[in-house]
């Protein structure tokens, strides 16, 4: 079976620093935030060219630290896509503020800058683009509108650790940013993680004090905050996971070329990465419009395949409250529909790619037969 990800070949590949971090944790006993938290915070808010990093406990939170040191709430109003995993809108909601919908670019999956402007009402308070799959969000027209109507702009960078826009990271652009280290992500930590990145002192200030029960101070508690502290054996890891990211980004486009490659000319849909833009290729993503049939052909080939995502958000049972109808965003309906993907790992073989390609040009060539 090829599978899907394959996070023992990532751990073999760097055991004996991988080993050593968990060690020096266990030796120093800081296993609630302290150096290793606070020196990977450093390091990858550097990473994100950005000044401050504020290690938290899943990237959820970090999305929703960051909604409420930006001062959203009750009242509010918040913008994402539907085409995401569902913590990317229930961030919002947990603050209290409506979550409210636009669609996607469909060739891009992220957010379409048009759809954004015209879903702007008095309320809105806030934007959140989702880089998807590994490619940032169109983020200078976003940016310009967010300016044009005084709107604040978290980033949900969860599945994009070192993409790019027009040579800017991702967390570097918006006013926020939030980034998960959930194991499978291309920076992945032994259990969950996250950080939120901001330039913003004062934002800063209130995220750490939002992570630690409201304090800056043991037992000096000047709001109410929350227990979402980065456990030190997460900072730890992620810190020597630090060492190799580039040239585990670079395994992933590589693995993105080489399907590329195996895919010309055949008529299957692969991911499109657009010239101003580094896709760190969180997520291989193709589209099918026989996607159940694929995922269990492709089974029976031995190839393992995941859905990001196979439901709009918008037609959740969860997110009925919100009153959205089916057809209200049909670009991020088709692509949930639609979407499917291949195994995707740095240290994925050509051999096991092409395991892959076989299956899956097989079943065009079937697909196409039958149209």
């Amino acid at each position: 079976m090829v599978p899907f990800v394959d996070l023992k070949a990532q751990y073999q590949s760097i055991k004996p620093e991988f080993d050593a971090a968990v060690m020096k944790t266990l030796e120093n006993c800081a296993f609630v935030l302290g150096p290793e938290v606070a020196a990977f915070e450093q390091r990858f808010a550097a990473y994100c060219d950005n000044e401050f990093g504020v290690g938290v406990n899943c990237g959820t939170n970090a999305l929703f630290l960051s909604l409420l040191a930006a001062g959203i709430g009750e009242g509010d109003e918040v913008i994402t896509v539907p085409h995401t995993f569902i913590a990317t809108a229930s961030a919002i909601h947990y603050t209290g503020a409506k979550v409210v919908f636009c669609d996607i670019d469909p060739v891009t999956f992220t957010m379409d800058p048009d759809a954004l402007e015209a879903a702007i009402t008095p309320r809105t308070k806030a934007i959140l683009p989702v880089h998807l799959y590994g490619q940032m969000a169109d983020m200078d027209p976003i940016m310009a509108i967010a300016k044009k109507h005084g709107l604040i702009v978290i980033e949900d960078a969860a599945q994009s650790h070192g993409a790019e826009y027009r040579g800017r990271r991702a967390g570097s652009i918006g006013d926020l940013a939030g980034f998960s280290f959930y194991p499978g992500k291309n920076l992945g930590a032994a259990g969950e993680a996250g950080i939120a990145v901001t330039a913003n002192a004062d934002w800063n200030r209130k995220l750490r004090m939002l992570r630690d029960w409201g304090a800056e101070e043991k037992y000096h508690h000047e709001i109410i905050g929350y227990n979402m502290r980065m456990e030190g054996l997460q900072g730890a890891v992620l810190d020597v996971k630090m060492n190799h990211l580039e040239k585990w980004t670079g395994g992933r486009r590589a693995a993105a070329a080489r399907y590329n490659a195996l895919f010309a000319g055949s008529g299957v849909q692969v991911p499109v990465e657009l010239d101003d833009r580094r896709h760190v290729y969180h997520v291989y993503a193709i589209r099918t419009p026989d996607r159940q049939r694929w995922i269990d052909e492709l089974k029976d080939a031995g190839v393992a395949t995941g859905i990001h995502y196979p439901f709009p958000l918008h037609r959740l049972k969860a997110f009925d409250f919100l009153g959205y109808r089916e057809g209200e965003f049909p670009h991020a309906e088709k692509a949930a529909a639609e979407v499917l993907s291949l195994p995707m790992f740095a240290e994925i073989t050509l051999e096991q790619q092409e395991i892959v390609a076989d299956a899956v040009l097989r079943l065009q060539s079937e697909t196409e037969i039958t149209a």
